[in-house]
């Protein structure tokens, strides 16, 4: 039987070499006019949105004021957008643009093509089993949708 403390070390080592793996899949995308950070924030957008201000700070831990600056410079590239809660005028939930949306696409295919080159001698069972993995992992820990 596996200790919880020894998952918890293995836990451990899978972030370090996630957080590896993802400077590795971004490191050479075409930026532009955008910085890391913000490219970090449109990244978390594509994955969760519309979020609120307080989510995107609290989640890439930046302060608020700091939060609100790169999406209004976000805003003016014209890579995200705001809107208004219905019931709550002072909430606004923040989301991509369509430029945001075909930006972070061409983000996303980049990384698609390193991700394949890893995997590409993988057998049928092991793609099989990585895909298990991450669903245990999304359901049990990182507490997917």
């Amino acid at each position: 039987m596996v200790s919880k403390d020894t998952v918890f070390r293995q836990m451990i080592s899978h972030i370090a070499a996630s957080h590896q793996l993802h400077y590795d899949m971004t490191k050479d995308l075409p930026m532009d006019d955008i910085t890391p950070l913000q490219y970090e924030i449109l990244e978390f957008l594509s994955v969760k949105q519309p979020i609120t201000l307080s989510e995107i700070s609290e989640c890439k831990g930046i302060s608020m004021p700091n939060t609100s600056r790169e999406i209004r410079k976000l805003t003016e590239k014209g890579l995200c957008e705001k809107t208004g809660d219905g019931e709550d005028r002072r909430k606004q939930y923040i989301r991509l643009s369509s430029l945001g949306e075909e930006r972070m696409g061409l983000a996303f295919e980049h990384m698609r093509k390193l991700f394949l080159q890893q995997i590409e001698h993988a057998s049928d069972e092991e793609v099989a089993r990585i895909s298990e993995a991450l669903d245990v992992l999304g359901a049990t820990i990182f507490r997917n949708e």
